[in-house]
């Protein structure tokens, strides 16, 4: 279980789109908790998640106008910190291209 923290301007259907995004894949919402925060608000939304579909959240929620910040904890592992935004493999990435 991973609690995603959402920050988002509050406009009209900003928060039915995040819970859209997760609801499409067919993850099931337990609880949402928002805070008003002054200009913007707080989300908090645990989800059962694997890394493909964390991936596939953050991109989702980062290409909604008003969503200014996604992060996520598990309290599994505290290490563990996702790309921010998840990054998209190159060609210079590849060991035979440095070749």
């Amino acid at each position: 279980m991973q609690a995603f923290h959402i920050r988002y301007r509050n406009t009209q259907g900003t928060l039915m789109r995040i819970l859209n995004a997760a609801s499409r894949r067919g993850l099931e919402i337990t609880s949402v908790r928002t805070e008003n925060t002054g200009e913007t608000f707080h989300l908090v939304l645990p989800l059962d998640v694997n890394a493909k579909q964390v991936g596939q959240l953050y991109r989702e929620w980062y290409a909604i106008a008003d969503v200014i910040h996604v992060g996520s904890a598990s309290p599994q592992a505290d290490e563990w910190s996702p790309a921010h935004p998840p990054a998209g493999v190159t060609i210079e990435d590849r060991p035979a291209a440095r070749a």
